[in-house]
């Protein structure tokens, strides 16, 4: 037997409608899916919208050949 059998789970849902009622609990299940619905949708216009805007990379990596030559630094005056 697990820390939470269904008869706990029974005496937890009884004692949420008993506080909150049933009309706050629909509501508040009819905003949390209002909010998955609304997530979804953002979500799914997003990834549509990322193929057409696709542009050009700005700065593009240049290769330079050149050799590097060691300078003597001047003498100080101190």
């Amino acid at each position: 037997m697990g820390i939470f059998d269904w008869k706990h789970w029974v005496v937890i849902l009884i004692v949420v409608v008993l506080v909150f009622g049933t009309k706050r609990l629909k509501t508040l299940g009819s905003d949390v899916g209002e909010a998955v619905k609304g997530f979804r949708k953002a979500m799914n216009t997003e990834e549509e919208e990322k193929p057409q805007q696709a542009t050009p990379p700005l700065n593009q990596g240049h290769t330079i050949d050149a050799q590097a030559t060691k300078v003597e630094e001047p003498a100080r005056k101190d």
